[in-house]
């Protein structure tokens, strides 16, 4: 195994990260698993978290219109708090917080647990194979009963950027809780959350959306951890070129994923996530089992 990431690797693992950070399907998953195809230094995980800070800059700029309209009218009259008030324009950044603690929280209390699994990679792959299948059969049993699709029993297609809707804090909360599965590898923020969303009684597109506002506070304090937790470990094993590769690729590939994730799920259901999410766990099962050593 090198003693660093190649810039080469580095671009591999940037395009995997852009393309799966906001797909239900575990960036980090698919991340570990590619790092160890690859035959990637092994960081324990910190090169794969720290370029999801691309990922992080391709939302706030694809939202920075909507993202300043809110803190524009927050700012209008900052005496105007009232949680009664459903349109009150401080619920959005209540509810965003709310939805973010329960993994904040979650992920400093089992921050050293998670760091053992990374570190043992045949422990890793094994627990990526495992979730990533359950998490297909919950996805598929989640949207089962789903709103329908455009063209499916006379629904119309939803434009959820120029759609108003709202969410409550007890949503909100519970969005969150489902966040915390997040934490084990394999099962994807981004999935959890959609599930949990229409759990709530959100339709796709909408809890497609609350996931990625949510992922600008959730990811980007994880990143920023993960940084000052493990500063040294990164720039030795990664090195600053390789890891400026990792964060463009990222930022360009994400940006162009989640203007087509939100396309996609405001017309088509979620289905064929959950079928990917099944036949990659069993892939990766098979592949630790013969060939990983």
């Amino acid at each position: 195994m090198p003693e660093q990431i190649s810039a080469l690797q580095a671009l591999i693992l940037g395009i995997v990260e852009g393309i799966t950070e906001f797909l239900p399907i575990s960036s980090t998953g698919h991340l570990l698993v590619t790092s160890q195809l690859l035959d990637v230094a092994n960081s324990s995980g910190t090169f794969e978290i720290v370029i999801q800070l691309g990922a992080i800059i391709a939302v706030v700029i694809y939202y920075w219109k909507r993202l300043w309209a809110k803190l524009q009218l927050t700012l209008k009259d900052p005496k105007n708090f009232n949680l009664k008030d459903a349109d009150n324009p401080y619920h959005f950044w209540i509810n965003l917080f709310a939805a973010f603690f329960p993994a904040a929280f979650v992920g400093l209390l089992c921050h050293d647990f998670i760091d053992m699994l990374l570190e043992d990679r045949h422990m890793q792959a094994y627990a990526i194979a495992f979730t990533l299948f359950v998490g297909g059969i919950v996805l598929w049993w989640v949207d089962r009963n789903g709103d329908a699709p455009a063209g499916e029993n006379g629904a119309e297609k939803v434009d959820i950027e120029k759609t108003d809707y709202k969410v409550s804090l007890k949503q909100a909360i519970w969005i969150g809780v489902a966040q915390c599965f997040a934490l084990i590898p394999g099962v994807s923020r981004s999935g959890s959350t959609i599930v949990g969303g229409l759990l709530v009684g959100l339709n796709r597109a909408q809890a497609t959306d609350f996931s990625f506002f949510l992922s600008i506070p959730t990811l980007g304090a994880a990143t920023v951890y993960t940084l000052i937790k493990s500063y040294d470990k990164i720039m030795t094993v990664v090195g600053g070129g390789a890891l400026s590769i990792g964060l463009i690729v990222s930022f360009i590939v994400a940006y162009l994923s989640i203007g087509w994730l939100l396309r996609y799920v405001s017309a088509n259901n979620l289905k064929g996530f959950a079928i990917y999410r099944m036949i990659a766990g069993v892939f990766i099962a098979g592949w630790a089992y013969w060939f990983l050593a």
